[in-house]
């Protein structure tokens, strides 16, 4: 529907008060932004602008309890592109101007909050938000908590320094596990702790800032944008860990697309990549518009958090048991994709962001997962509670409380339970068994029998159809029984021909060979990824010496906490789970002892920083374990080599520190002989 300005004015001024001055949201980003759109192609097309239009503004309104700050130079917002379309004409407009394209830095676009650093004399004496760009508010006490912020800097003239307040991810989700009410998301906690009265607050939420600009300086002057980073280092302010460099379109799209495959890694959120010419002479003679510079754009990702209502939840069995709360959505666009679900953690969970069927919530989309609930935007007239399960709603067996988890009691003869352990097994990263997919697993545990019985089940039928009524008929039901499947058994099956039965019998045949690290995730151990059951491989070799291992010796591994470590030696404890291993080596199932390379690395544990030039990032760690040599995520004092490529960060930093081995990348080129 079309509004009319008025409308779309005080809609987004509404919704700009409830962000900025009520820190209390209740509308997403990325519609935020389709409304302000609207509005900014209405007053191009009328030539009119309301007094009060949030399009005059830079930022949001000061609150009343802050003091008022003025900048000494303005801040100034970034016009922004959301296609390479409109990256390639902010770049040609560049190129107009100046007749061609000068050198660009590629950074991310921090999703947090703007703050202004100001120092004299070496001392932070104002720490302030950005609000209309020319004011602001005095939030010292608050920014002083943050541990990243220095007190004090080598340099003792007046400067002013700009980066964003961010909460890593890590951080909300130990703040939110213990809060009585947990943060929406990353980047309302780190707004609502730095504009709180209460500088304790903020000081509870483990902010950071990362600075990227000096927006005012006294009797200094910087000829580029790599001189002023390299200033901000040298002063002890925490930089962004990538910048990359570029004076081509080409290179400049290819790093925007580079940052945006880096998004899901990373422990912060960024909500895209801000170009700017390097040069300051050059940022000078192109000036700045009303609210923008022109010699800078920010490139605008696809929104991976929106606002929906919540029409339902239903329960579903996992296959460790867990009854996990799936909510069913009303259709919202989402990064792109219509989505019709998203994940609740648990019950608990689900108390604590207060969420209810009929509410409107915050919901957040990442890699190409369900989306999960993040917290309520508003409750309406029709908001009312979930009711918590007292019995499976597949088996109808009672459920029992585990902590903040429900699970189903019935860890024998649960259908969705067994199916999903059977589908995990044999999953494309765990056992790879081509052709065995959720369905067919399904169709196979409600119609395959065997011509012996090998297990006692509870007579039950669900009411989602999956047959549990075996009345002492050897069904297929456990992940041993793959290997007990015969052409007898698969003929005849809905869908089945002598040509798919024959690849599967072939995929079940080839994954009796199987990598040790892929068996241990395969067998569904609780907590142990897949990155996790790499990593105990590597460190016991073989599967014997895994099932004998200490939780002692467990927790020694490199990110590897105590929790991690029980439960890998509960479940080699289990009687059935050793027993269930016996029955797959007794069935031909032969997991082999991991390799160990002999090499040029052979007892070197390396970390891989920076932006390589030659190699890709999986190249180079191939190459590594290729070599004898292990890899490792972070740096800590279990590292005895650093490989660094451009641009390299606080990995770097924190090398340099501890005394470790540094080399480039034709360093280490020239060491594994490529």
């Amino acid at each position: 529907m079309e509004r009319n300005m008025r409308e779309l004015v005080d809609l987004l001024n509404k919704y700009a008060y409830e962000y900025y001055v009520l820190d209390s949201p209740t509308i997403a980003d990325v519609e935020y932004d389709r409304l302000y759109d609207e509005l900014a192609r209405l007053e191009t097309e009328t030539g009119e602008t309301l007094f009060d239009s949030p399009t005059k503004r830079v930022g949001g309104e000061l609150l009343k309890e802050f003091v008022p700050y003025t900048h000494r130079r303005r801040l100034y917002s970034l016009d922004k592109c959301q296609s390479k379309e409109e990256l390639s004409a902010w770049q040609s407009r560049v190129v107009k101007s100046l007749g061609y394209m000068p050198e660009c830095s590629v950074e991310y676009k921090f999703d947090g909050l703007t703050i202004n650093l100001t120092y004299e004399d070496g001392r932070l004496v104002k720490g302030a938000t950005r609000g209309d760009g020319v004011k602001g508010e005095d939030v010292t006490e608050q920014v002083k908590t943050i541990k990243s912020v220095p007190l004090t800097i080598p340099f003792k003239g007046v400067c002013e320094v700009q980066g964003e307040g961010i909460m890593r991810l890590s951080e909300l989700k130990k703040y939110n596990e213990k809060a009585k009410e947990p943060l929406k998301n990353a980047r309302n906690g780190a707004a609502g702790a730095i504009r709180n009265l209460d500088p304790k607050v903020t000081a509870q939420r483990n902010l950071d800032v990362i600075c990227y600009n000096v927006g005012y300086i006294e009797g200094k002057e910087f000829e580029s944008q790599k001189e002023m980073i390299e200033f901000l280092r040298e002063n002890k302010f925490k930089i962004s860990e990538y910048t990359y460099y570029a004076s081509s379109g080409e290179k400049i799209g290819k790093a925007v697309d580079e940052i945006e495959e880096k998004r899901e890694s990373l422990d912060f959120l960024i909500d895209g990549a801000v170009i700017k010419i390097c040069d300051t002479e050059i940022r000078d003679n192109l000036g700045y518009t009303e609210k923008f510079p022109r010699w800078a754009v920010a490139y605008k990702y696809k929104a991976e958090e929106a606002t929906t209502t919540v029409k339902d939840v239903r329960w579903q069995v996992s296959r460790t048991g867990k009854l996990n709360p799936l909510a069913i959505v009303e259709p919202v666009d989402l990064g792109g994709v219509t989505v019709s679900k998203a994940t609740l953690n648990n019950y608990e969970d689900i108390i604590r962001k207060d969420i209810k069927i009929g509410s409107r919530v915050f919901i957040r989309r990442s890699n190409d997962v369900i989306p999960e609930i993040l917290g309520i935007a508003e409750h309406t007239e029709n908001s009312r509670d979930i009711e918590k399960p007292t019995v499976c709603p597949h088996c109808g067996s009672k459920v029992v409380e585990d902590g903040a988890f429900l699970r189903c009691s019935n860890v024998e003869n649960c259908a969705p339970m067994r199916i999903s352990q059977i589908s995990h097994y044999a999953s494309k990263d765990a056992m790879d068994i081509d052709g065995l997919s959720d369905k067919t697993v399904e169709l196979l545990y409600n119609n395959v029998q065997f011509i012996t019985i090998h297990e006692n089940f509870t007579p039950e039928r669900s009411e989602d159809g999956i047959d549990n009524d075996l009345q002492n008929k050897p069904y297929f039901r456990t992940i041993s029984d793959i290997y007990r499947l015969k052409e007898e058994n698969l003929i005849g099956l809905d869908g089945f021909k002598d040509k798919k039965v024959s690849n599967l019998l072939n995929a079940i045949e080839k994954s009796k060979n199987a990598k040790l690290d892929r068996f241990l995730y395969a067998l569904g151990i609780p907590n142990i990824g897949k990155k996790s059951a790499r990593e105990l491989a590597e460190r016991f070799i073989s599967l014997s010496t895994v099932m004998k291992a200490s939780v002692d010796e467990i927790v020694s591994i490199e990110d590897f906490g105590a929790i991690m470590a029980e439960s890998v030696r509960k479940f080699f404890d289990d009687g059935n789970n050793v027993k269930l291993i016996e029955e797959l080596v007794a069935l031909g199932v032969r997991v082999s002892d991991v390799e160990i390379n002999e090499g040029e690395l052979s007892g070197v544990n390396a970390v891989l920083t920076g932006s390589l030039k030659t190699l890709k990032r999986s190249q180079a760690e191939a190459m590594i374990k290729e070599k004898g040599g292990k890899v490792a995520s972070s740096v800590s004092k279990s590292v005895n080599l650093v490989i660094v490529g451009e641009d390299a960060g606080s990995k770097l930093e924190k090398a340099k520190k501890l005394g470790i081995k540094i080399i480039t990348e034709d360093e280490f080129l020239e060491l594994v002989g490529k």
